[in-house]
């Protein structure tokens, strides 16, 4: 019996879920891994690289823009703001409000923590080339578009990940 037969038994390696999931787990750990030395987790990058395009959002304007609870978004500015990466400042136009702005500690942090997230990048997919890559990237926010995943979120993130 082929392997494409129908009720055919198909081993692990040949199942795209499988093979997303393996390198997904290990993608994640060796991430946060490389993140620990600048004494973030991913979940704090992806929340510092939103805030870098939105500076002076409110915590309910973040919370809705990456659908994570409310609840979940006050922990992880708190988070941030304990570690001096981001401070909250009266909102200009809405007095009940504040808005979450970066430091300048932030400002120095990113470029490096971007600077590991290109390198992991790298590492990963040095076994293809620049077309594979292309593809690759293609194929997956297709797949994450179609699962309902919002782009550029990770759904890591509602959870605090």
């Amino acid at each position: 019996m082929s392997d494409d037969a129908p009720g055919a038994i198909r081993p692990l390696v040949g199942r795209a879920n499988f093979l997303l999931s393996q390198l997904g787990f290990h993608i994640a750990q060796a991430f946060t891994a490389r993140l620990a030395p600048l004494g973030i987790g991913p979940n704090h990058f992806g929340l510092l690289m939103h805030l870098e395009r939105a500076e002076g959002s409110t915590q309910q304007q973040l919370a809705d823009a990456l659908g994570i609870h409310r609840k979940v978004m006050v922990g992880l500015l708190d988070d941030l703001e304990q570690r001096g990466l981001v401070e909250r400042r009266k909102h200009p136009a809405d007095r009940r409000a504040h808005a979450i702005h970066l430091t300048a500690a932030a400002g120095k942090l990113l470029p490096r923590a971007r600077r590991i997230a290109d390198e992991h990048e790298d590492e990963v997919l040095a076994p293809l080339d620049e077309d594979e890559r292309r593809d690759l990237i293609t194929a997956l926010r297709r797949l994450a578009e179609h699962t309902g995943n919002p782009p550029g979120v990770h759904p890591g993130l509602r959870g605090g990940w």
